[in-house]
């Protein structure tokens, strides 16, 4: 029998009066390999936090039985080596040797080098995909495929699921549900019980509905028996009508006894609620201002240099008004740093000085500003705060999560925050660098919604593929220092 590395036992975890984590018991054996799946902020970050020790429980306790590695999300890497690095993993990974300026997939990349270059027992790994492309999303699964250990790994890229574990811990409500199987295996559970909940539910309604209409049937019948009795007492005289009154007396006190058992028979009846529809996240619709040039962003000869690496060489281009366009390519090749160029007003473009933009940077969530949810908000737009509320409530924050200081946030809550403040505005062209990055899947097909219904023009990096192929209009690609459309 597998031994036992870890050990959740009565573990009680609040923030505020609000119940993060209550677990009786979990235990991770020596070769399990666990998906934590859930809503963002439910508690997937700090599940892992409280394995790997970096939180402690309010109530309960952590048994730590092996060794372990822990990859956080939000935790950028130092940028100088350690000197622990493999040096053949930095240049499988493509690591640069200067790391003064690297990207947010470098920067991952690096946190992978050094996660890899030492073994341990255990590997507790949260988003490991945020800004990779391609190539390093497909390391990482080889890495991992072939990982001899527990792993337990917090992802909303569902194909890596899929690749890498065998039991998914779902956490809702404070609580974990453990279900066998990889992500897909998963979500056939779920929907088969969704049905049987929605099965169940049908048929209680279906048998009080029967029960109550057999029970309002008896006392009606009973009612009518009273009614006649009175109307024909006088005409009724001697034995006869003492029999017959005797003989209805009887009848109607059974029919009511019939009617009180079904009755009883209601109230006993277990009572089964429709299964709980998930509230749906909706982006606030900005109003996008209007403009008349039919194509706001032209590149005209953009050479684009970061310290001594020349990312774009002469570079030509036009975006279209309107459109919904995707900046691609791999890692380091320069989106990030286009997209800056562009709203810095850089040399070699072409746009109009009435262009205002919004600007959504994926790193930006690193920022230790020490404010509260709706404080950020209030400090930053010119709306009361009742619309701000609702905003904030339709973005899944309420309660106390209001009175949450930014540095206290999970990834795709601190993503959610900072899109609901940049759709408050009202800007021409709407720039967004990796907006998915640390998004649930439910807040992606919201977002997916808002490009849809935005009048404006957006440009945008990212590297879910998917969501490029439901979102983009106009597709470009950064390869061998130049941009063009595909």
């Amino acid at each position: 029998m597998e031994r036992i590395c870890f050990e959740l036992e009565n573990i009680e975890l609040t923030y505020l009066d609000k119940e993060i984590l209550k677990i009786n018991r979990l235990a991770i054996h020596q070769f399990d390999r666990i998906g934590i799946v859930g809503k963002n902020g439910s508690g997937k970050s700090s599940l892992l936090k409280l394995l790997a020790g970096k939180i402690d429980p309010n109530k309960g306790i952590v048994h730590q039985h092996a060794s372990y590695a822990y990859f956080e999300q939000m935790e950028a890497p130092d940028k100088t080596l350690t000197g622990n690095e493999d040096p053949a993993l930095l240049g499988k990974l493509h690591v640069p040797s200067q790391l003064d300026s690297i990207s947010g997939g470098e920067q991952t990349r690096l946190k992978l080098t050094q996660l890899f270059s030492e073994y341990r027992e255990a590997l507790f790994i949260d988003e490991p995909t945020t800004h990779l492309d391609q190539d390093g999303v497909a390391f990482i699964q080889s890495e991992l495929e072939f990982y001899y250990g527990a792993l337990v790994l917090v992802s909303h890229d569902r194909a890596l699921l899929n690749k890498l574990v065998s039991t998914i811990w779902e956490i809702r409500d404070g609580c974990v549900f453990v279900y066998a199987g990889n992500y897909n295996e998963y979500e056939k559970q779920k929907q088969l019980e969704l049905e049987q909940k929605q099965e169940a539910h049908h048929q209680f309604v279906k048998e009080k509905s029967r029960l109550e209409k057999a029970a309002d049937q008896k006392r009606s019948k009973a009612n009518k028996m009273m009614k006649g009795e009175k109307a024909n007492t006088r005409s009724k005289e001697g034995v006869n009508r003492m029999f017959a009154t005797k003989s209805k007396d009887a009848t109607q006190k059974a029919i009511q006894k019939s009617a009180k058992a079904i009755e009883k028979r209601i109230d006993q009846l277990e009572e089964i609620a429709a299964p709980e529809s998930s509230r749906p996240i909706n982006f606030y619709k900005s109003k996008a201002l209007e403009l008349h040039n039919k194509f706001p962003i032209i590149g005209d000869q953009l050479t684009l240099q970061v310290g001594d690496k020349v990312l774009l060489e002469k570079a030509r281009f036009q975006f279209p008004l309107g459109e919904n366009i995707a900046i691609t390519g791999e890692n380091g090749t320069g989106k990030s740093s286009l997209l800056q160029h562009i709203v810095q007003r850089g040399d070699a473009l072409d746009i109009s000085p009435k262009v205002t933009f919004g600007y959504f940077q994926q790193l930006s969530y690193q920022r230790n500003i020490n404010e509260t949810v709706l404080e950020f908000l209030q400090k930053r737009t010119e709306y009361e705060e009742g619309f701000l509320r609702s905003i904030l409530h339709s973005m899944y924050f309420s309660g106390n999560d209001l009175r949450k200081k930014l540095n206290q946030l999970s990834g795709g809550e601190s993503i959610r925050l900072q899109l609901s403040y940049l759709f408050l505005g009202e800007f021409h062209v709407l720039i967004l660098d990796e907006p998915t990055n640390f998004l649930d899947i439910p807040t992606i097909q919201a977002l997916e919604n808002f490009f849809h219904s935005y009048p404006g023009t957006i440009v945008f990096v990212s590297h879910d593929q998917t969501f490029i192929n439901h979102v983009a209009t106009r597709k470009f690609v950064i390869n061998n220092k130049k941009l063009y459309e595909v």
